[in-house]
């Protein structure tokens, strides 16, 4: 093994200290090296996380998007996707689906649909966090402060709010109408409004090298988020990236794998789009770092419709077997499910007092 690597590694003892240079070192491992990341990935996942495995149950509310994201299927100018909108009380219906599963985190997402007002998502999110025991997370784009301020009263829990990239001129080349610093400014709005703060990137973008991921990583540790959504860029060919390289497993799981070292109190989920370009994707990512997976709870006549990327798994289970897919995957990583929240560490210790 280089003798860098090993350096990387030893510093890793302290997450802190693990520089731009390290992260790009460990994410750029050969197969022997990567061995060696991912065994110390998941030892200190255990150590810092535990063995259970957290499920929160995913909504996708609606496919409409007023953005025109160069690799989204949602995309606006998308004419060949059926759209949909899903009415507050059906949204209501899967949340109660998915806490009668099981699930202790509801995750309401969709595109940036303005068809649905701040104050009606702030009313779907008080009335189901008036009726079930669960937490709430949005994921609904770009809204104002106001906007934030008002889901936050209503009972949301948590916002994600993915970065996708830190190289700007990427971000701006692959969002148009968007910069970074934009994106940046609400996630510090949330932040400063009390949500548990997620975000995350696309591992395997047009354009990014392994020092551009090392910089994500190193982002989100300065952001100190609460999750990191962690997953390849599939290729869609109804978007005008659709004819590009996508993101392979190895790259995703050495990223992971990093992050975890850098972000050791972090949740990391195995997301679908990994289970979607390797059928054992998910086991991997847990094995790597990964302590979250989000079961599809949508309604299975609007699945085929939320398409970001081709292929995805599971567009013709029902909620139920989405679920039991995750619960089996979770046993066949020889981990437990957790029944609890689910929540940060840093929000669990301030709970108790700590």
């Amino acid at each position: 093994m280089r003798t860098e690597f090993l350096e990387a590694l030893e510093r890793a003892s302290k997450p802190e200290e693990l520089t731009k240079d390290d992260l790009t070192v460990l994410i750029s491992a050969d197969k022997e090296e990567s061995a060696e990341l991912f065994r110390l990935a998941d030892q200190v996942r255990s150590r810092v996380m535990g063995d259970e495995v957290h499920l929160r149950g995913v909504i996708e509310f609606s496919n409409y998007c007023r953005k025109n994201c160069l690799y989204c299927g949602l995309r606006r100018d998308n004419s060949a996707l059926l759209r949909y909108r899903m009415k507050p009380d059906e949204i209501i219906e899967g949340a109660r689906r998915a806490a009668g599963l099981g699930c202790r985190t509801v995750v309401l997402q969709s595109g940036e649909d303005g068809f649905y007002s701040a104050q009606m998502l702030a009313e779907v999110v008080f009335r189901i966090k008036k009726e079930l025991d669960v937490a709430v997370t949005l994921s609904v784009g770009d809204r104002s402060r106001e906007e934030y301020a008002l889901f936050k009263e209503a009972g949301a829990d948590r916002y994600l709010l993915k970065h996708e990239t830190c190289d700007a001129k990427l971000f701006a080349e692959l969002r148009p109408g968007t910069s970074l610093k934009g994106r940046l400014k609400r996630l510090r709005w949330l932040r400063e409004l009390g949500y548990q703060v997620g975000s995350g990137n696309m591992v395997g973008l047009p354009g990014q090298t392994a020092e551009t991921l090392a910089g994500d990583i190193i982002l989100m540790r300065e952001m100190e988020v609460e999750m990191a959504g962690i997953g390849p860029f599939i290729p869609n060919k109804q978007t005008p990236l659709g004819s590009c390289k996508g993101g392979t497993l190895e790259m995703t799981l050495k990223t992971l794998a990093a992050a975890r070292l850098a972000l050791p109190c972090v949740h990391l989920p195995a997301t679908t789009a990994v289970a979607t370009i390797h059928p054992s994707g998910r086991v991997k990512a847990l094995q790597c770092g990964a302590n979250v997976i989000m079961p599809n709870i949508t309604p299975l006549k609007y699945r085929e419709s939320y398409l970001i990327y081709p292929d995805k798994i599971g567009l013709n289970d029902t909620p139920e077997e989405s679920y039991s897919r995750v619960v089996n995957t979770v046993l066949s990583a020889g981990r437990s499910i957790s029944r609890g929240y689910g929540h940060s560490l840093k929000y669990e210790r301030k709970c108790a007092g700590i």
